[in-house]
Order: structure tokens, then sequence, then C-alpha cells
């Protein structure tokens, strides 16, 4: 998982806030729950103590005190309903004090004593660990007797009801956030599948299909401004592309005629007997730069028409192999000129639909970089073979390899590693540029892995054929 993609992050955002909106829901229910626990306890240990008062110590002047601790203990005695009774009179003497609760959650010896805090309620925590909330509240006798009425009750109960919610929240919490993050990143998948849509079709766009167009989602929000945006681009590329090659091709055509009559002008001079022999030597110079230019000028109008796709090609299905161990045949020479071992390994089976004589320039003009930058005595090795539903074309030598920095940059037209070096090998920079252009006509590519000092290995990978059709166009 891409932990930088926008679908991770959105995610991961939307789990984080869905998160803390669960924390802060549960930590608001368990705090409202446990106050509204408390207090309900509160309010029902008031009407406790408000009953015995208006029920037992209102008369208890004609009733007598023993009547009322008596009916205190007969009804509202611990062992009945484990409250804790304690009434006080304004001295501070005890008319009547509950005794221990059945199940031990408290003894009236250990709770302290503050029966002047009237009208209050209070938490006390006892010594084997229970939380005792008791309300105090005033009552005057109808003979104008004060008392205070104390009602106590265990908060084991509420306390029980709290810590199942929030075992609830333990268990229950990390389930729900699995399913947000679960359910986030479906969304998140969901909401950007027209962005990968879009994505792969703008990989597939190259200077050869400028004419396609990324789809347009009609959904009205800004990934169809985007892709709207997006097509205006290709559109505005596709009209400067043309626009360039339209240049490119017409400069190069209209410079064919003049650079023809000028190298026959040049010649028809230099074959004159009664010319000087500096000049002789100054006209085959220039002869030497026209023919350079002429071969230019071939090369970009060949790069022009093979971008824009109006060069003629004839389409037949052949052998890459065969192809290509012909060729490294005619090319022998050359290598042995330089003492170089030249070693074609070819396997049958590389068959290519496309135009042979294009593809053997390609071979040609990889071949003779090879040759050509590689020092006496080195090595070429040439290989043919299919791998991975592709025709393979690999020529590696033992050269003085390209610098890493200029790797990116061969293909490009005019480029040139060493200027000085590739003007005396006749070198222009577009042989390289032509090659590509034959690779991506058939649908194929070229790729470079070279190091300076090391030598260079060029790959060509070209569709194998799926059928025996032929043509042209």
């Amino acid at each position: 998982m891409n932990t930088r993609s926008i679908r991770f992050r959105l995610t991961v955002w939307y789990a984080g806030l869905v998160t803390g909106l669960l924390v802060l829901f549960g930590a608001a229910v368990y705090i409202g729950l446990g106050e509204y626990l408390r207090s309900t306890l509160t309010e029902s240990l008031k009407k406790e103590a408000q009953q015995i008062g208006e029920t037992l110590l209102v008369n208890v002047e004609l009733s007598g005190e023993t009547y009322v601790t008596d009916e205190i203990e007969e009804h509202f005695a611990p062992e009945i309903n484990g409250l804790f009774i304690r009434v006080t009179r304004t001295d501070g003497s005890i008319l009547y004090e509950s005794g221990p609760s059945r199940d031990g959650s408290f003894d009236p010896r250990n709770i302290s004593h503050q029966a002047e805090k009237t009208g209050t309620s209070r938490i006390e925590r006892l010594p084997n660990g229970t939380n005792l909330m008791i309300s105090a509240i005033p009552f005057t006798s109808r003979t104008g007797e004060s008392f205070v009425i104390e009602a106590g009750a265990s908060l084991k109960q509420s306390e029980s009801v709290l810590h199942g919610l929030l075992l609830t929240f333990a268990v229950g919490l990390p389930l729900v956030i699995a399913v947000a993050i679960g359910g986030g990143y479906f969304l998140m998948s969901r909401a950007l599948t027209p962005v990968g849509a879009l994505t792969r079709t703008a990989e597939q766009i190259t200077s050869r299909n400028l004419s396609e167009r990324l789809p347009e989602a009609a959904t009205g929000d800004e990934l169809e401004k985007l892709s709207i945006a997006l097509n205006k681009m290709i559109a505005r590329i596709e009209h400067s592309f043309r626009h360039m090659n339209r240049f490119t091709a017409d400069a190069s055509h209209e410079l064919r005629t003049p650079l023809t009559v000028l190298r026959g002008e040049l010649e028809g001079i230099a074959r004159r007997p009664d010319i000087p022999v500096s000049a002789r030597e100054t006209i085959e110079s220039a002869l030497e730069e026209t023919e350079r230019l002429s071969k230019i000028v071939e090369s970009l109008l060949a790069i022009s028409r093979l971008d824009a796709g109006e060069a003629l090609m004839n389409r037949e299905r052949f052998d890459l192999a065969e192809l290509t161990a012909d060729t490294v045949d005619q090319m022998r020479l050359l290598a042995e000129d330089k003492r170089i071992t030249l070693n074609c390994i070819a396997e049958n089976g590389a068959r290519v639909e496309g135009d042979s004589g294009r593809l053997k320039q390609v071979i040609v003009n990889l071949v003779d970089n090879a040759i050509k930058y590689t020092g006496e005595g080195g090595r070429v090795e040439i290989r043919v073979g299919t791998e991975d539903g592709s025709a393979r074309l690999e020529v590696s030598d033992s050269g003085i390899g390209i610098p890493p920095e200029s790797l990116k940059h061969v293909f490009e037209r005019f480029y040139r590693v060493d200027k000085a070096r590739s003007r005396q090998l006749g070198g222009a920079g577009l042989g390289l540029s032509i090659v590509k252009s034959i690779c991506s006509a058939h649908g194929g590519s070229i790729r470079v892995e070279s190091k300076d000092g090391n030598g260079s290995c060029f790959t060509v990978d070209l569709p194998l054929s799926t059928g025996d059709g032929a043509g042209s166009r």
C-alpha cells in the first residue's frame, strides 16, 4: 500500500475523524450517564429521607422515639433495602442509626458525622473501597423539634453500569473503527475510480496518438472540470506538435533542393583543372559540409514523417533474428578494421510485423555506434530473442560508455555526449532520435543502460507478430 497516495491519506483522515468523534461521543455518554445515575440516586435518597420525616418524625412527641426507631428499623433497615439511615437531633445526639449492611458494603461506624451539612449530598469512600452516596435533609416536627435525616446507598450498582458501558466501548469501538476504515477505503476507491481511468488513458497518450482524449465523467464536480481542462491542454499540445512537425518537414523538404544544387555546383568547380590547390581544398571542405547538411536534412525529414505517422512503411511479417544476423554479417568489415570482435546470437522465432528496411536501419545505427565508440580489440555483442511477449534486440559493447548525466538525453535530437568527438566521427546527434522514432512507429520501445568507461547496452522491444497479414501505409 502506497502511504503517500491520496486514497491512503484520505482514508487515514477519515478514520482519524471518525475515531475522534466516537471517542468524544463515548466520553460524553460515559460522563453524562454517570451524572444521571448519581443525580437519580440523590433524588431517590432525598425522597426516602423526606418520607421518614413526614410519616414518622412529624408526630414523634405523640408516638414516642421508640416507635419511630422501630418503624424505621422495620421499613428502612439495610437488611431490607440496603439503605443507610441516620437521624440526628439538633444537639448532635443520634436518634437512629442503621446497622451494617447485609452484603458488607458499608459499616455505619466508618461513616463520618456531617449532620450540620443539611440539604446537601456527598460521596464517602469507605475503607473497603465502597463509594457511598449520602443525602442529608433537615426536618422539623409539629412541636418544633428539629432533626437531620441522612439517607445513603452504595454506588456499586451505578458503577457496575458504567463499567459495563466502558467495556462495551472498549470492545465495540475498535470494531466500529475497523469498519469505518474499510468503508472509508472502499468509498475513497470508488470516488477515485475516475482518476484511475484518467491516469491509465493519459499514460497511453504519446506523440503518435495525441488525437485521443481523456474520458470526461459527467459528474459536474472538480473531476469533470479537471478532465475537460486536461483534454483542452492535450488539444493545444497536439496543435503545437503538428505545427512543429509540419514546419520541420517543410523546412527539410525546402532545403533539399538548394543543397543538391549547391553540391552539384561545388562538384563541378572541383573538377575544373585550372583552379589553384588551395581553392580546391576549400571547395572539398565545403562539399563535406554540404554532404553533412544533406544528411541532417534527410534525417530531420525522416524523423518528422515518422513522428507524424506519415512515413510510408511496407508492413510484412519477418524474423527479426534472421534480419539481424544478415545485417551484422554485412557490417563485419567495419569491426575487422578496428580488430573488434563482433558476436551475434540470434534465436529464431522472434517474428515481428513491420517495415524490414526501417528496422534494418535501427540495427545498422546501433551496431555502427557500438563499433564507433569501442576501442581497438574491444567486443560488440548482438542478441535477438523473445521475452515477456516481445521480440528483444540487445546491442552491447565494451566501449567508452555514456556518463550518467547524459543517459536521459541520448535520444534527443542533436544531443551529443561529446560534441567534438561526435563531430569528428561524423555524428550530428540524430541517429538515435531516428532509431527511437522507428521503434515508436512499430509500437516498440528502446532504452539504454551504461556506465561511463564500461560500455553500453541498447535494448529494443518490439511486439511479436500475431498473424500473417501484410500491407502498407
